[in-house]
């Protein structure tokens, strides 16, 4: 059964004490003080010889600052900070550069890349055959689903269609995640279970505040944006799933086609898995259950529809 809930008023009223979450504070100073830093590679800066970089001495990679914990702007309202910009960090280090990020919308980090406004974009790109075509990828991180629940919730773990069957569950209209949670409910009503009970809200207090008070049994959405929320220990990871399920699905940092620095890249990345960085950068934002065991060049990406 699926329905939506207007019961912001109800909420707020009730549960008033409950919307302030304290999370740990985050470094959003400018200077990042925290960010982990890497030596030069001689190796990475040979085979990223034949590359046009856009200065000399610089790597220039496009961010979109949108929200953490992918990347936000600091205290000083100009600065990039988040995952991306310690992943955009630790390449630049590598290949003996000076960072220096551009923001960019969403929408326009295509045609910015190939038209050279930067060298390569670092903004939680998934790996797709149909963006095989126009650009090479070196990822970093498993784009994943995650499933969250009060953190005294005494539900199992979740890691399958089966387990959410009779569950209350919050999913953002229109995206990937519905879609899937709605093939989940399909095959487990098919199979004689109870239906998944499917609630929207537009408020992300809301959201939560619905989890807190057992409106909702479950939020299922994208695993980077919920365990950087879950920092407050309000709630808790009780199960992951690939963004494209059944598929899997690879964030990567992006570059022009046949440009000539993925490789580079991809062997920057593997000495930062190698040597701890890595960790450190995720561990930074809450997102160690999205890390690989390797980076890759232009691995097997989500199908064209």
């Amino acid at each position: 059964m699926t329905h939506r809930r207007n019961i912001l008023s109800a909420l707020l009223a009730t549960l008033l004490p409950l919307a302030a979450l304290a999370q740990p504070a985050a470094d959003l100073s400018p200077e990042q003080a925290g960010r982990p830093r890497a030596q030069k590679l001689d190796e990475a800066v040979k085979l990223a010889k034949d590359f046009k970089f856009q200065k000399e001495g610089v790597f220039v990679v496009g961010t979109t600052t949108g929200r953490l914990p992918f990347a936000a702007y600091a205290t000083d309202t100009k600065t990039p900070v988040g995952n991306a910009p310690d992943i955009a960090q630790l390449v630049a280090d590598s290949l003996g550069r000076k960072l220096e990020l551009v923001s960019t919308a969403w929408a326009d980090w295509p045609l910015g890349l190939q038209s050279g406004k930067f060298d390569v974009v670092v903004s939680n790109v998934t790996v797709t055959e149909e963006r095989k075509e126009k650009f090479d990828f070196s990822t970093y991180r498993n784009d994943q689903i995650g499933i969250y629940v009060k953190s005294d919730s005494k539900l199992g773990a979740i890691k399958e269609p089966k387990d959410i069957a009779g569950l209350k569950v919050i999913v953002s209209a229109s995206t990937n995640q519905e879609q899937i949670l709605l093939r989940w409910n399909k095959q487990n009503v098919a199979a004689g279970l109870k239906p998944v009970e499917i609630q929207y809200y537009d408020d992300d207090v809301v959201q939560r505040l619905a989890i807190q008070s057992g409106r909702a049994d479950a939020y299922v959405g994208p695993n980077a944006i919920a365990a950087y929320e879950a920092r407050d220990g309000k709630t808790k990871l009780a199960g992951v799933f690939s963004g494209g399920w059944p598929q899997n699905a690879e964030i990567a940092v992006t570059s022009r086609k046949g440009s000539g620095i993925a490789d580079a890249i991809t062997l920057a990345l593997n000495a930062q898995i190698r040597n701890g960085n890595y960790a450190k950068a995720l561990s930074r934002w809450n997102l160690n259950s999205e890390a690989i065991e390797a980076s890759r060049t232009n691995p097997p990406g989500l199908p064209k529809n």
